[in-house]
């Protein structure tokens, strides 16, 4: 009996360590800049770390404050700048990816009203192993440079 006891209490240590352990890929720096009244979309960006083993797909992307979200890439083709449709989006083990002003982006369409500087924007995030994410934004001035720009070192 005492080692069916023994045996229980690390089995439940176990499980309290896993339920407690960061998910992987890891989301940080979220940020948007406000929108002017009127404007049906604005951009939403942030760096996803994922350190674990095994790779990664971002599948969804949603927020209760647009109709629908996307990840998009910006793509220029000679003097046209133009956005696709990123579909899933890759994050493969040990790599960080950045979405930033000018690259890979998520997309929010059909705004219900516009983003407000100060304000808490939430969007949803549906990993293919990592599972859903809640991520909170922080809305910038419509102005605001890139926070994190003067941390790449690449």
């Amino acid at each position: 009996m005492r080692s069916f006891t023994i045996a229980l209490v690390a089995a439940v240590a176990a499980f309290a360590a896993v339920a407690e352990a960061p998910r992987i890929p890891v989301v940080t720096g979220a940020w948007a800049r406000a929108t002017p009244p009127g404007t049906p979309v604005a951009a939403v960006y942030l760096s996803i770390d994922n350190s674990g083993g095994k790779a990664d797909r971002l599948l969804a992307v949603s927020s209760d404050r647009a109709d629908r979200a996307e990840v998009h890439a910006t793509v220029r083709d000679g003097d046209v700048v133009k956005m696709r449709r990123v579909d899933p989006l890759h994050v493969g083990a040990g790599e960080r990816v950045t979405l930033e002003p000018g690259g890979t982006h998520l997309m929010l369409m059909g705004l219900e009203s516009p983003l407000v500087e100060g304000e808490i924007l939430t969007v949803v995030m549906k990993f293919e192993l990592a599972g859903e994410m809640r991520v909170t934004a922080r809305v910038m001035a419509p102005t605001a440079p890139d926070p994190h720009a003067a941390h790449h070192h690449e």
